[in-house]
């Protein structure tokens, strides 16, 4: 039987993380799917949910997704009653965006959607080890969780 191709490159941390990175985005992206949702959706939804009211270009910068993709996002979330955009209290040139009770309800769903994923993903490993790849990824991804 012949050895799987690329050994060396299949060894490499960098390598086993992005496959195990891979999964996890699948495994997320099919159970938001589930819910009617898209990965960027879910994000924008989140974020609109913890920075509301928020300007919009706050809330691409929050998100680190650009101007005219966010729109796009906003545009569908907004036609599908999840946000909505009113003038900014703070900046009445800017529009700010929040919640609709029906985006709340969904987002939700989808964050226990999501969380139910990622221990799917984690199935593996025991709650130590859950708990110590945790702090092992917060360290080598240079956030501070």
């Amino acid at each position: 039987m012949a050895e799987a191709p690329l050994p060396a490159i299949r060894a490499l941390p960098s390598w086993l993380l992005g496959r195990a990175a891979a999964r996890g985005r699948s495994l997320v992206a099919d159970a938001l799917a589930a819910e009617g949702m898209k990965m960027w959706h879910h994000v924008v939804l989140s974020a609109v949910r913890d920075l509301a009211p928020v300007a919009q270009a706050d809330l691409g910068r929050s998100v680190g997704l650009d101007p005219k993709d966010l729109v796009g996002v906003l545009n569908d979330l907004q036609a599908a009653g999840l946000v909505v955009r009113a003038p900014d209290p703070k900046d009445r040139r800017k529009n700010a965006v929040s919640l609709t009770d029906d985006g709340t309800r969904l987002l939700t769903r989808c964050e226990k959607a999501a969380r139910e994923a990622n221990d799917e993903l984690l199935a593996p490993l025991s709650t130590a080890e859950r708990d110590q790849f945790m702090g092992l990824l917060i360290r080598i991804s240079g956030t501070d969780g």
